[in-house]
């Protein structure tokens, strides 16, 4: 596909990677075609696996290793560039692409049947977390890392995580998994080999700057503000970037503006077309003619049409901006833009320079502060994505050079010079996530106790830099020397995260003989990828309330550690408080100027699909949607699981909300909006928003089923659509719960729970499967003393199903428990039975009634036997028989009825057991005797 020849640094690394199955780490400067590199990995390992082509090792066969090959690429936005550049190339050798990222789910078939997996870190985490011999992550036979040297980001925990477990499986599977990591140049690029196990004389490549297929010249400008006013700075920022744009723009070059905030892109593109249109050059320079530039004409339309006003704005000046708060559409769109040459000028955030391969002939990196959530400050752009974004200077198509700036202040100036030439080794982020790391491995079964907890440790990368570099790890000069491979301290930290999680009650940490055990929401945070902080607090504040309300329980959700980096900017605030006047119908418990206040109004705005105008707000509500559902999902499942029946119910209520967007007390009817027009729901939907007592939303369309069509029609003032309308309310999911009860003991009885599905089957709206989780409730404690998952699938309909389920009462006896059944993924389908205790009779089953009384009786000797072979057997251990044994000596010694004996242990039943055989042998000499 345009390529004849592999360039220099392919043909080097091209034997190692083609035709061996060493593990490799390549560094190479952006641009130098590592994406070709892995390319061949991929080849070589479907030709060895015998998918493509004739098999390198004709007479063995195909090498026994997994056959899936994964991608981990570091952005959402850089893993679907990967999937399109790949399928096109793989397309005709039957290879199947697929992108496995928070945007793109797939269904357990389409992972399994694609070849190739693309995806990032923190997405197979979760998959290989779920582990096991089935699963995706043993299938995987090659896995290919892209920009290793994120191991220096926060983000780079998860790197070491994956490849932790991936080495432990393969040393105990004994199944052989290749590695291969690509990166930019890194100083200590052997500590990165040592961590991924690639062999250094075989498999570690290098590459310096010199393989950089357009040279690239660096100009450093320093700012000086005498002022310590920011606003001149930023000003005196801006007109040098205004040279420099306009320069290069002159020239006929395309420019990219890197910043570091969301909001920053638009304000620099606005700050560039204030000062070009002074100076007249807007026409000129930014927007040129119209005549001969058809290209622009071609995305106008595109252009106006998007919701995102910024866009449409800076379009009209011949400019674009780019970052990862815009929705997915207008990213791309932006790119294709800047690619086609329609914007001259693109303003992005640092996310573009390690994602898509969008290359300009001049990159200016606009100021080097970077606000830091975390830490609440401005900390300097670190030097790895300094490299990263100059890499994307000067496009190897066209140019023959590149030109990159960086615009800083003049004291960051001299630091970033000093870190250009003596290059700092990249060092490891674990031990900030190691808690939830390790969880994570308890919960698979991978680490069971603290030493093998500290063995897992030695194959991080942390392990690594630690032996090498051991003050930055807090490891003093003299334990490095009494303890060379530092077991020591790797136990302080790994007894310190086990004795938080234990804290915390996700895991039970036995400090005596030093084993872990998961709990209930270990395994919930490491499945739903939940931080042990959020856990923690969950914890708390469920305890505290003991029957919460739904504001409460949205007020403990968006409390949750995973939205504290949500801030509230002082420009939002008015907006905000419209948002909640007009679209909140829940309560909210905290004020908007904290981030759970603002987090629920913005949350409750995404259900009741407001309208949000203020760009940074669009950018934060589709962070807390794509966050929320997971966890909702996951408070569900930690309250069901800890038997609190009310806070579950509202929790799986509020997580079918976010995932649908539709409230629990509006219609279920709802779903079908696609279909159904709007005044159906306003008749049929409550005034009563979110009242306690319940409300009646669904056995309104239900009852619809009872009126004659045009009846219905008439009601929901659609009169021709009556009888649609009933057809769709067939299709709700609801399930007839029949249930029939029967004491066992005292304290427990016995539920007989069938189960009939009575709604139409649609493959549009249902699928193959429809899950309901099914409890059963002591409404006057809030308990629950039963749970289960229930699918009914397609095939099977409508078949019933049945269960048993042992439930244990208490004294006194309550009038009844409830059976709660609801849909796992249909809002607002779900019922209520009500099972009475009225007609039974436990007293029946009191317990002294049932015990046979023991009678006064003369202990019988053994001589009763009259066979001396007998008593010998005895005399030894007893001379007369105890009380149990002698009442029933003559009905086992001299009759043949059969006999059920109940009696505590250490009563004497094994000799009455054995009397039974000798009166056997008595009888009948020849027999035989079973003892089960």
């Amino acid at each position: 596909a345009g390529t004849t020849s592999l360039n220099p640094m392919q043909s080097t690394v091209f034997d190692a990677a083609y035709n061996t199955r060493e593990n490799l780490l390549i560094c190479a400067p952006t641009g130098a075609g590592k994406t070709n590199v892995a390319m061949l990995t991929v080849v070589s390992h479907l030709r060895d696996v015998g998918l493509i082509g004739e098999s390198f090792y004709n007479n063995e066969g195909p090498v026994n290793t997994g056959k899936k090959i994964v991608y981990i690429a570091p952005m959402k936005a850089l893993a679907q560039e990967v999937v399109e550049k790949f399928s096109s190339k793989l397309k005709g050798l039957g290879i199947i692409v697929r992108e496995l990222t928070g945007d793109m789910q797939l269904s357990r078939a389409e992972a399994e049947a694609a070849h190739i997996l693309v995806t990032t870190p923190e997405k197979w985490d979760v998959v290989t977390r779920k582990g096991g011999d089935g699963s995706l992550g043993s299938t995987c036979g090659l896995l290919i890392i892209d920009e290793v040297h994120l191991l220096a980001d926060e983000r780079g925990a998860v790197i070491e995580s994956v490849v932790a477990r991936l080495h432990r499986w393969v040393e105990s599977s004994q199944r052989q998994v290749r590695l291969i990591g690509l990166s930019a140049t890194l100083p200590n690029y052997e500590d990165v080999a040592t961590f991924l196990r690639v062999d250094k004389r075989k498999g570690l490549f290098f590459f310096g700057p010199e393989h950089r297929p357009v040279p690239l010249q660096q100009t450093f400008i320093g700012v000086t503000a005498h002022t310590k006013d920011r606003f001149k700075r930023e000003k005196k920022m801006d007109d040098v970037c205004y040279e420099i744009v306009s320069d290069a723009l002159r020239h006929g070059h395309q420019v990219m503006v890197f910043v570091h905030s969301r909001k920053g892109t638009g304000t620099t593109a606005k700050a560039l077309a204030e000062r070009a249109a002074m100076n007249g050059e807007l026409e000129r320079l930014f927007i040129g003619d119209e005549g001969e530039d058809d290209v622009r004409t071609k995305y106008i339309e595109r252009a106006e049409k998007s919701r995102n006003r910024e866009l449409t704005e800076h379009f009209r000046n011949g400019m674009g901006i780019h970052h990862a708060g815009m929705l997915r559409n207008d990213r791309r769109l932006t790119e294709q833009m800047f690619n086609d040459g329609a914007i001259k000028v693109l303003c992005c955030t640092a996310t573009l320079a390690w994602g898509i391969n969008l290359p300009a002939h001049t990159v200016i990196i606009k100021g080097t502060d970077v606000y830091m959530p975390e830490k609440g400050t401005n900390v300097d752009l670190s030097i790895l994505d300094v490299q990263q974004i100059f890499g994307r200077a000067g496009r190897p198509q066209f140019d023959t050079s590149g030109d990159a700036t960086l615009i800083t202040s003049h004291d960051a100036m001299a630091r970033y010079l000093d870190k250009l030439v003596r290059s700092t080794p990249i060092e490891s982020n674990f031990i900030k996530q190691l808690a939830d790391h390790m969880n994570a491995e308890v919960v698979g079964g991978t680490v069971t106790n603290i030493q093998e907890a500290i063995e897992w440790l030695r194959y991080t990368y942390l392990h690594v830099r630690m032996c090498r570099n051991p003050l930055a790890y807090g490891v003093g000069a003299s334990q490095l020397e009494t303890d060379p491979t530092l077991r020591g301290r790797c136990e302080e930290l790994i007894t310190e995260a086990a004795r938080l999680l234990d804290e915390r009650k996700m895991v039970r940490y036995n400090q005596q003989s030093g084993n872990l055990a998961v709990t209930n929401f270990g395994r919930v945070a490491s499945h739903f990828y939940i931080r042990n902080q959020s856990v923690a607090t969950f914890n708390e504040m469920i305890g505290k309330r003991k029957s919460p309300t739904d504001a409460d329980l949205c007020h403990i959700m968006c409390c949750a550690d995973e939205f504290e980096n949500i801030r509230v900017r002082a420009e939002e605030l008015d907006e905000v408080d419209r948002i909640k006047k007009e679209t909140c119908p829940i309560k909210t418990l905290a004020p908007v100027e904290e981030f759970s206040g603002k987090c629920n109004v913005l949350l409750q705005a995404y259900i009741s699909r407001a309208r949000v105008n203020s760009f940074t707000l669009i950018s934060d509500t589709n962070y807390i949607a794509s966050n929320a559902g997971r966890v909702a999902r996951a408070l569900f499942e930690m309250c069901l699981k800890n038997g609190r029946a009310s806070a579950a119910l509202k929790f799986l209520r509020l997580a079918k909300s976010i995932d649908h967007r539709i409230w629990w007390f509006q219609s279920p009817l709802r779903h079908f909006e696609s279909e159904l027009k709007k005044n159906v729901y306003v008749a049929l939907e409550d005034q009563k928003v979110a009242s306690e007592d319940g409300y009646s939303t669904l056995d309104r369309a239900i009852s619809l089923l009872d009126m004659e069509p045009n009846e219905v029609g008439q009601l929901c003032h659609c009169f021709r659509d009556g009888e649609l309308i009933q057809k769709f309310v067939r299709f709700l999911p609801r399930v007839e719960v029949t249930c029939t009860v029967h004491p066992i003991t005292k304290g427990t009885l016995r539920f007989h729970i069938q189960l009939d599905p009575i709604f139409d089957w649609s493959g549009r709206f249902h699928g193959g499967a429809e899950g309901f989780w099914l409890w059963v409730e002591d409404c006057d404690n809030d308990r629950t003393y039963h749970n289960e998952y229930i699918l009914f699938s397609r095939r099977n309909h409508p078949e019933s199903t049945a269960l048993e389920l042992v439930i244990p009462v208490f004294d006194p006896l309550p009038q009844q428990y409830f059976i709660r059944i609801v849909s796992d993924s249909w809002v607002g389908c779900e019922a209520l039975i009500p099972v009475s205790f009225r007609h039974i009779l436990l007293d029946g089953l009191s317990s002294p009634t049932y015990h046979t009384s023991l009678f006064d009786l003369t202990p019988l000797p053994i001589k009763a036997l009259s066979d001396p072979d007998y008593e010998q057997l005895y005399e030894r251990r007893f001379d007369v028989f105890n009380p149990i044994q002698t009442q029933l000596f003559h009905i086992l010694y001299h009759s043949d009825s059969p006999v059920l004996l109940g009696a505590p242990t250490g009563s004497g039943k094994t000799t009455v057991a054995e009397l039974a055989l000798l009166r056997m042998k008595k009888i009948n000499p020849k027999g035989k005797g079973v003892y089960i």
